[in-house]
């Protein structure tokens, strides 16, 4: 079944294919979220405003994969974007597993990799077009406060769930058998 363009914007497209309808991106190739944890055993989470839900959002650190015009490996992308968001740059990148980020609305494929031998580089924040508030939160702690933070009223991912299952149930960081490659 051919697919057919309804509409083209400057980073989205949606398509049609028989009767079902979705988004695809223009500008990246995929997207990579950042499991990392510091060296002092604190989770580091990010928060920004969204506007298509129009809330503060909590996520893991996160971002495009080739959307700087040139092509690049899920692993750089994931290095480039933790240091730009958190200020925290990392030793070693490891490939976890991909998948889609919304497989009902979007054909956008979404890696998870862990950062390790992190390091402090700088304060994060994001690049110029983002207002990123970073948050180190200890990991016995976390469940707890991202309790808090929804009761104030704060989006959480539940992507960063994901997250957080590989922190405790794929230490060592091995690819996951069935996922293939991100990018």
């Amino acid at each position: 079944m051919e697919d057919q363009l309804l509409h083209e914007g400057r980073y989205l497209r949606l398509k049609q294919r028989g009767r079902w309808e979705y988004a695809e991106r223009t500008n990246a190739s995929s997207a990579v979220i950042v499991v990392a944890i510091t060296p002092e055993d604190k989770v580091l989470f990010v928060e920004q405003y969204r506007v298509p839900i129009e809330a503060r959002s909590i996520e893991m650190p996160a971002g495009l994969v080739g959307d700087l015009g040139e092509a690049e490996s899920v692993e750089v992308a994931a290095r480039r974007e933790l240091l730009e968001e958190t200020g925290w740059a990392a030793e070693h990148i490891e490939y976890l597993m991909a998948g889609p980020s919304s497989s009902g609305m979007s054909n956008e494929m979404i890696a998870f990799v862990r950062a390790s031998g992190l390091s402090r580089q700088g304060a994060g924040g994001g690049d110029e077009t983002e207002q990123i508030t970073v948050h180190e939160v200890p990991r016995a702690e976390v469940a707890a406060w991202l309790f808090q933070k929804m009761n104030e009223g704060f989006s959480i991912d539940p992507k960063l769930y994901a997250g957080l299952y590989f922190v405790e149930h794929n230490p060592d960081g091995n690819r996951a058998s069935a996922a293939g490659s991100a990018a």
